[in-house]
């Protein structure tokens, strides 16, 4: 999953200061990641084309989404590969960009769809209030008793690869896949939000606190977006 051409300790060979050093960089540039998500979704909300757009797609159903999930799978993927890249730290920078700004494209009809149905930012303040103490609950969980969740990797492969599954199947035959799936979503991505932050203390090397910004950043996204579609459905 992760790059192992880096010629450097893992955390858990790490001295207490280098490990420190470490954590710092990578929640520092996860806040960073958070905050330019945010200006993203901000600007590009406020702009006529841009929601237009995501109108068009909501309203074309099925073949868009597929099209668009394909299309953020494989601008996924690219952006790891850069992040994890051991030449330059430069190539990094640009994954973890990438990525948020794939993100906040993919997030823009979600956003539209709950400001239309609560006729503001309630649901999307709600949802973030939400999504920001599971992550500050799930990160002390890790830190504070400094487990190694890395035993969880399968269990959240196979998980991802059944919810994109059902994703796929809902869009092509149309059934909605309702308020369990997103219940269920959101524990898949607190597992993964245990297991990367583990990961962040146990096995990332030392030079790879861009890359690992950018699975926690995947994670929250998830977590989110799924917390969402749950105060969403309430409605």
């Amino acid at each position: 999953m992760y790059s192992q051409d880096y010629p450097v300790r893992s955390m858990a060979d790490a001295a207490p200061s280098t490990r420190a050093q470490f954590v710092r960089r990578t929640y520092a540039h996860l806040a960073g990641a958070i905050f330019a998500f945010i200006a993203l979704e901000s600007v590009l909300l406020s702009l006529t084309p841009v929601r237009e757009a995501a109108i068009g797609i909501l309203n074309k159903g099925g073949g868009a989404w597929l099209g668009i999930l394909a299309a953020f799978m494989i601008v996924g993927w690219v952006a790891r590969m850069f992040a994890s890249s051991a030449k330059s730290i430069g190539t990094q920078y640009l994954g973890l960009g990438l990525y948020v700004v794939a993100e906040a494209l993919i997030f823009v009809p979600l956003l539209l769809l709950a400001q239309y149905q609560a006729g503001s930012n309630t649901l999307i303040y709600q949802a973030g209030l939400v999504t920001l103490l599971l992550v500050l609950a799930l990160t002390a969980t890790v830190f504070i008793t400094r487990k190694d969740f890395s035993f969880m990797r399968t269990a959240l492969l196979v998980g991802s690869l059944v919810a994109i599954g059902m994703i796929v199947a809902g869009v092509i035959f149309g059934f909605n896949l309702g308020l369990w799936f997103s219940v269920g979503m959101v524990i898949l991505a607190a597992g993964m939000i245990l297991y990367t932050t583990s990961n962040v203390l146990h096995h990332y090397g030392e030079d790879q606190y861009v890359a690992a910004s950018l699975e926690l950043f995947a994670a929250v996204a998830v977590l989110f977006w799924y917390v969402l579609r749950i105060f969403m459905s309430r409605d």
